[in-house]
């Protein structure tokens, strides 16, 4: 029985990934290898819809790939690419900009809430037709399921709705992609705002546990995070909320159960206890930050990985690409 395909994608638009990107995303695409055939992009189109600079988007594409492979994404198990290295993207993107409605475009939240913030005059293009350049990356490869979190289920119904639409009108050619919706066990808040997602976007820097910082950096940034007046190492988020996360990150890493810490910890203070989760965070993270720096200090070595992933995935979509044109009766 061949393995089901997943397909996911990560903007590069940080030098680092934050422990809520691994817990909450990464984490799970590094386990989903053993069992499916896994395709994983750098979605670097997609960080065209805000202004860029040429020099940090190449930068950052670059950092994302060693982190990615840092963190356990294997080439010989997963195909890793980038997506502007494999045109086809844009290609079908277009065929999915002409199945789609003016108004169910529209109706996107993302496109909603973020025009919503910069104005319309200031919002792109692109950022209104972006959801059918990600049903594009999703439908090339033919993908069975697509891990996303919940906040995400809409653009796999447009997807599923676009390919739907047009199985039915130009014959049997695109997989039905279903959601695979990420386990919520490990939802990660901001340290200075645990009320709040760990989000580089919506928090300080203060509040965010980066994967490429400094050990030292991060050390500084546990030891200072929000708690509260008590002394009671104890998990509730309604009165703890700050050290309900801390003891979540902490049990996330050392995989040492909430209620055991708990105990660990029953009659110590605050003190010791957020001692033992920058000791637990600095270590799990000190060889994946060093695995990334070497792969960076090697740019020829990283890229070639990268070309060879994106050689794979051309494969792939270029049939797709193929049997999309013939229905449509496009010569080529």
């Amino acid at each position: 029985m061949s393995k089901k395909r997943v397909l996911s994608g990560i903007q590069p638009t940080s030098d680092s990934f934050h422990l809520g990107n691994y817990l909450g995303a990464v984490k799970q695409w590094v386990e989903l290898q053993d069992s499916h055939d896994t395709f994983y992009c750098i979605v670097d189109l997609h960080a065209l819809t805000v202004e860029t600079d040429p020099a940090l988007l190449r930068q950052r594409t670059l950092a994302s790939a060693a982190q990615l492979l840092a963190l356990g994404i294997s080439p010989e198990k997963s195909t890793l690419f980038v997506q502007s290295q494999v045109p086809q993207h844009n290609q079908l993107g277009w065929i999915m900009e002409c199945m789609a409605g003016f108004g169910e475009a529209s109706r996107m939240t993302q496109f909603k809430d973020k025009s919503a913030k910069a104005g319309s005059d200031s919002a792109r293009v692109g950022l209104f037709t972006y959801p059918m350049l990600q049903a594009a990356d999703i439908l090339l490869y033919q993908a069975d399921l697509v891990p996303v979190g919940e906040d995400q289920r809409q653009h796999i119904e447009l997807t599923r709705d676009l390919a739907g639409r047009f199985n039915a009108r130009y014959g049997q050619t695109f997989q039905l992609p279903e959601a695979y919706i990420l386990k919520a066990g490990a939802k990660i808040n901001d340290i200075q705002d645990p009320t709040s997602k760990m989000s580089k976007s919506a928090g300080s820097a203060a509040g965010v546990i980066e994967i490429m910082d400094t050990p030292e950096a991060n050390l500084k940034k546990i030891k200072s995070a929000i708690t509260d007046a008590g002394r009671e190492v104890r998990f509730d988020q309604a009165e703890k909320p700050g050290i309900s996360n801390l003891l979540t990150i902490h049990s996330s890493l050392s995989g040492t159960s909430i209620p055991d810490l708990e105990r660990e910890f029953d009659g110590k203070g605050y003190g010791d206890f957020k001692s033992s989760v920058a000791e637990v965070v600095v270590e799990y993270l000190r060889p994946i930050r060093q695995r990334a720096l070497d792969l960076l200090s090697d740019e020829k070595h990283l890229i070639d990985i990268l070309h060879s992933g994106s050689s794979k995935a051309r494969e792939v979509a270029g049939a797709t690409l193929d049997a999309t044109y013939k229905g449509l009766g496009v010569v080529s």
